[in-house]
């Protein structure tokens, strides 16, 4: 008797979280967009998937020796140092030839956050996120201010010529041609339209420790030919992500103003929290409550507490995957 009352008081004093949480659970997301089937070679489709895979395999292993922010952080930078992704090495040029690299990351236990923008120094922008997250008072920071204070820091540096890579230099060429058949004038300089809008080569992630926090985090390389300056939705907190323990954690890809003009990645989490929405209602009813464009307006992936995942899109592809406690791996493209 004494035993069964010993035994009901300690659970009693067990936090709800401790008691539930046996789920460790990584989603990531590649971008969403007009990804062309019949332009995907055999080769190509495999290197991405290969790519998916590994980020999952990364974040995973720092997910489980450590918190949700290690494994948002470490699978990011899997899909920022490969080419194939728009964020870090892969990223696209604006008008003027240059790279503006942009990227944020949430703590959903502790509501912190860092972000950055506009920077082309920085090799893995989510890293330099954590680092304002953890070593300032500040949440945004841009520019060479960003660029110095964490180099001051420990984060790695590198030549903005890292960054280019010959398919995107090419996207950047085929938009300038556009652009002058358009205007008859030379573009180089910003003038014209273009852009491929096509495919939103955002990155991103949502994570799920062994303790019940979540993370969330999202990098970003912009609007291949987009005007110098321009900043999308992925650095903004409660636009391109968002992560929160009472809720959930949502990282963003698509058409970056309007995912800031409709706060998508705050939304779904209000949903759920203020008005009892399962986190795929909630994703589901954002996502469609956009303005649509060509092609689709863009994807979400989204996780909450229980590890349950949510990754809608309203393209014809989104490269996502999940990854469990088991380290089951799931990778995905098309619609299907």
């Amino acid at each position: 008797m004494f035993y069964f009352v010993l035994v009901v008081v300690l659970l009693c004093v067990v936090p709800v979280s401790a008691m539930a949480q046996d789920k460790v659970v990584l989603v990531i997301h590649g971008g969403a967009g007009a990804i062309e089937r019949a332009k995907m070679t055999p080769e190509m489709e495999k290197q991405y998937r290969a790519a998916l895979t590994l980020a999952l395999k990364k974040g995973h292993a720092a997910l489980a020796k450590g918190t949700s922010l290690d494994g948002v952080e470490d699978a990011i930078k899997v899909l920022e140092d490969s080419p194939l992704f728009n964020a870090g090495k892969g990223a696209v040029f604006n008008r003027e030839g240059r790279q503006e690299l942009n990227a944020s990351i949430m703590d959903g236990k502790t509501k912190r956050a860092g972000a950055i923008a506009g920077i082309n120094r920085i090799k893995n922008p989510i890293s330099a996120c954590r680092v304002i997250m953890e070593k300032s008072e500040h949440v945004f920071m841009i520019g060479e201010g960003a660029e110095r204070f964490c180099r001051d820091n420990g984060v790695v540096m590198v030549n903005p010529l890292y960054f280019w890579t010959d398919s995107a230099w090419k996207q950047l060429q085929k938009a300038d041609e556009r652009a002058k058949k358009k205007t008859g004038l030379p573009s180089p300089s910003g003038r014209g339209a273009g852009g491929e809008g096509g495919h939103f080569g955002t990155v991103g992630a949502a994570a799920l420790d062994k303790s019940g926090n979540l993370a969330a985090g999202t990098s970003t390389g912009g609007i291949n030919y987009v005007r110098a300056g321009r900043v999308g939705d992925s650095p903004i907190i409660g636009a391109g992500a968002y992560a929160e323990n009472e809720s959930c954690a949502v990282s963003c890809t698509g058409k970056g103003e309007f995912f800031i003009r409709f706060t998508v990645a705050s939304d779904i989490a209000a949903r759920m929290k203020y008005r009892g929405d399962s986190l795929k209602k909630a994703a589901d009813d954002v996502l469609a409550g956009l303005p649509k464009l060509p092609g689709g307006t863009g994807g979400i992936i989204a996780l909450d507490r229980q590890g349950n995942v949510a990754m809608p899109f309203n393209s014809n592809g989104m490269y996502r995957g999940t990854i469990t406690q088991a380290g089951k791996v799931w990778v995905a493209i098309y619609d299907k």
